[in-house]
């Protein structure tokens, strides 16, 4: 047990001060994160399906990196989480400047292909 003037052993594993916090495990893995480019969300009575989207410019396919499956109650506090780190992003940085899509294909992908 550690008087109260020792410090606490690194080592030990640490206990949430509050008895209603949540401990989250983080894997390797997932920590690494997946690249998207594009989302494309649909909906029932009960659920919002969120599919994350990697698309590279001039291929005709694009392949789902993440699909996330939410209730409608998550997905309104999952769009105000958002709109509030986006405010703070731009106060931070700056407006955050929206290309205009060309020929429908998101984000200018799918158009005409550069030449080297």
């Amino acid at each position: 047990m550690n008087q109260p003037n020792q410090p606490a052993d690194p080592n030990a594993p640490q206990q949430p001060q509050d008895p209603n916090a949540i401990s989250i495990e983080l894997s390797e893995e997932v920590a690494e994160g997946q690249y998207a480019n594009l989302a494309m969300i649909a909906h029932s009575s009960s659920e919002f399906v969120i599919d994350f989207i990697r698309l590279m410019p001039g291929l005709p396919k694009a392949k789902v990196k993440a699909r996330i499956v939410i209730t409608p109650e998550h997905a309104k506090r999952l769009l105000t989480a958002l709109s509030e780190n986006l405010e703070r992003f731009e106060k931070a940085y700056g407006t955050i400047k929206m290309q205009p899509d060309e020929q429908g294909y998101p984000m200018g992908f799918g158009g005409k292909i550069g030449e080297a």
